[in-house]
């Protein structure tokens, strides 16, 4: 591994190896929807949590570069090319900029999405392979985003579907997998245990903060190591407080309960 690329690994984990990810990239897709609608604001309130990165695109980062923290490190997202005005049912992320317009920006990291199942998979698994040789050159880390979809997949959750896409992105030259929660901690060792590389969750769908934090929770005691989550936290009423009680869960060994009195404290 290039030291460059060992020295922005140590920039995204904490030094217990593991990380939380607050996902700041919906926008592209969604538009300017709740917290969306002002970037300098939610951004402001999630870094004053202090998570150990934030996973953005060019244009929020165009938007916001003024008030990041230097200690919280920077993914950018390079995949994408879809609205919600597309066909919903068939989402197809291309690779929209590289890894070299990445480090101009100052990333610590890149972020894509492989669809594995997908009637493309061949096509998104090449240009994500070419895209982790360009970040083994240029030494910088590679997230692939495991979303598991087709005529195979019944649900992006599956455990086999899961724990074959996360292999094959460590196959490929990822660094870091980001994806679906199994539901179980015995299904998601089973992932983790089959993956070389550290595997973060992704929250999904805005539902209850203790089902939130339960998933959380389950997922560190089989393996995981951390999270990578948007709308369950730039979506809460207090964003700041929602990173600090993840980060709790994430590196402070706390329980659910604990996470959730964190909260009503606040």
């Amino acid at each position: 591994m290039r030291i460059g690329k060992a020295l922005r690994l140590k920039r995204i984990f904490a030094s217990d190896g593991k990380s939380l990810v607050v996902a700041m990239d919906h926008a592209s897709i969604i538009g300017p929807k709740g917290a969306l609608a002002n970037p300098q604001d939610m951004v402001e309130k999630v870094l004053a949590g202090k998570p150990d990165a934030i996973l953005t695109t060019k244009g929020m980062l165009q938007a916001t570069h003024t008030i990041q923290d230097p200690d919280v490190a920077v993914i950018l997202r390079i995949s994408g090319g879809f609205t919600m005005l597309g066909d919903p049912t068939d989402f197809q992320d291309r690779i929209i900029s590289s890894v070299e317009q990445a480090i101009k920006y100052g990333a610590d990291g890149v972020a894509i999405t492989v669809k594995y199942g997908h009637k493309n998979e061949g096509q998104f698994i090449e240009a994500a392979s070419f895209i982790a040789d360009s970040c083994s050159d240029w030494g910088i880390p590679l997230m692939v985003e495991v979303w598991p979809a087709g005529p195979n997949v019944n649900d992006p959750s599956d455990l086999e579907a899961v724990k074959l896409g996360s292999r094959a992105a460590a196959e490929i030259g990822a660094d870091i997998v980001k994806t679906y929660y199994t539901g179980s901690r015995k299904s998601f060792e089973e992932v983790s245990s089959g993956c070389p590389i550290p595997v973060v969750i992704l929250g999904g769908a805005k539902g209850s903060t203790e089902d939130l934090f339960k998933m959380i929770a389950d997922s560190l005691a089989s393996g995981s190591a951390g999270v990578a989550m948007g709308r369950n936290v730039w979506g809460h009423e207090d964003p700041k407080r929602m990173v600090e009680a993840i980060n709790g869960l994430v590196h402070g060994g706390w329980t659910v309960d604990a996470a959730l009195e964190s909260l009503v404290e606040g």
